[in-house]
């Protein structure tokens, strides 16, 4: 048991039609915290991640770690990893597992661990068929080879320079993996058709303290030289997560606030924006700064009460630089307080767009065309009511966020899918003067 986990109610009372006022801080990433975890297994030495959030995904895949007989430590917000010479998966934490999908990065560190391992089959996110296939083309390129069953990953490794790989599709897990099964080859590997979003890009910050190369960073092109063995004490402090910054420029959007938000990487939320501002949201920004990365470029931004209208072309996401996919489920809800109708394109996810329904049941006007495409009419008068959180993060905030908007009192209940990805929102919300406490 996780000694840091929250013991919180896993329901929550919301009373809506509240302006928020005051400053929030962008929290750190939970992709790329999970990605960091998972790249820890690549160093025989003590890694020390500091600002880790403190969310169920990072806990699922903590326990895995320690099933397996790696130690870790937390100190406040900081975790401190080390790695044993010799790991076990039989007595790997299987329902922890299960819960993560993050778990198919395990494969990219432990191909150079272990000759033959088993891992459980991945879960996470309940968003239709999210095919692990790419992971597999990409690892073969390095000498694995991984057959699976009904509920695991077979996997067999006879590493080998991969030189040259083309990716099967740009997504970001599969260019981590890739990244690690490269940090540890010792020669150079080109890979193609990489994701060059923010978690990738956190990853390749990460890498670099171990003396891996990597050249074209933020680009679809990455040339990666590898080295022998990782030994190496190093600690990293993680970057700040667009979709944090997302979600409370949503709320304030929906719930007509000016707020302020500090710490945003603007690099990855430059396009969401440039659509808001086009759409007639008003907001300031400050200088750009550094992380404490070096790498990742933020800003503060103070949002301004604006009249919304709809964009006239569809609203949809591509992989980076384009509109991120965890962000578009937000400008559903802000779709059902503009002006005009807006047409929403979630091509990426199977049946992700149905989840968006549920905004029906706060007083939204949507028109699902298919799995893929939602109609969505504004602006309409949000209204109170008792929801279940459906299995999937994105979509089960934009129901808190329409919750925060709405007049009345509403219950939004089995929140563990926010948990997976957000840590304090009750408490930040609060604090921004949001009435919304947890129910038993």
């Amino acid at each position: 048991m996780n000694p840091e986990k929250s013991a919180h109610p896993v329901n929550l009372s919301i009373t809506g039609g509240k302006k928020l006022k005051g400053t929030v801080v962008t929290n750190t990433s939970k992709n790329g915290a999970v990605g960091l975890l998972c790249a820890s297994l690549l160093n025989s030495g003590t890694t020390t991640l500091r600002k880790m959030p403190k969310i169920e995904e990072v806990y699922r895949i903590i326990e895995v770690l320690e099933s397996i007989g790696v130690t870790v430590t937390w100190h406040d917000s900081d975790i401190v990893i080390d790695v044993p010479e010799e790991m076990d998966l039989k007595g790997i934490d299987v329902e922890a597992a299960r819960r993560t999908r993050s778990i198919v990065m395990f494969l990219g560190p432990l191909m150079h661990r272990m000759k033959k391992f088993s891992l459980p089959q991945s879960g996470g996110c309940k968003l239709g068929s999210r095919t692990v296939r790419p992971h597999f083309y990409a690892l073969e390129n390095f000498g694995v080879s991984i057959k699976t069953t009904d509920d695991a990953f077979e996997v067999v490794s006879k590493p080998k320079d991969a030189h040259e790989i083309v990716l099967y599709e740009s997504g970001d897990t599969v260019t981590e993996n890739a990244l690690m099964a490269a940090a540890l080859t010792p020669s150079t590997t080109v890979i193609k058709y990489a994701s060059a979003n923010y978690m990738v890009q956190e990853l390749c910050a990460f890498l670099r303290l171990f003396g891996v190369q990597i050249d074209g960073i933020g680009t679809t092109t990455l040339t990666v030289t590898g080295v022998e063995e990782i030994h190496m004490d190093v600690e990293y402090t993680l970057a700040e997560d667009p979709t944090d910054t997302m979600f409370f420029l949503t709320a304030a959007i929906v719930t007509g606030s000016e707020i302020t938000i500090e710490r945003c990487p603007i690099e990855f939320l430059e396009l969401e924006l440039l659509k808001l501002e086009k759409m007639g949201f008003q907001y300031d920004t400050s200088d750009i700064y550094l992380a404490h990365n070096g790498l990742t470029k933020l800003v503060d931004i103070t949002t301004r009460t604006s009249k919304l209208r709809a964009l006239t072309e569809k609203v949809y996401s591509r992989p980076y630089p384009g509109l991120n996919a965890d962000n578009l489920p937000f400008f559903a809800v802000i779709a059902t307080q503009v002006e005009g109708q807006t047409l929403i394109h979630d091509w990426m996810y199977e049946k992700r767009a149905i989840y968006f329904t549920e905004l029906d049941k706060l007083g939204a006007d949507t028109v699902l065309a298919d799995p893929h495409r939602i109609y969505i009419n504004g602006p309409t008068e949000l209204h109170s009511n008792e929801l279940v959180c459906p299995p999937a993060l994105r979509p089960a905030t934009i129901l808190l966020i329409g919750m925060l908007g709405a007049d009345g009192h509403s219950v939004l209940r089995n929140i563990y899918s926010i948990n997976r990805g957000y840590e304090g929102l009750v408490e930040r919300l609060t604090a921004l003067g949001a009435e919304i406490t947890y129910l038993a």
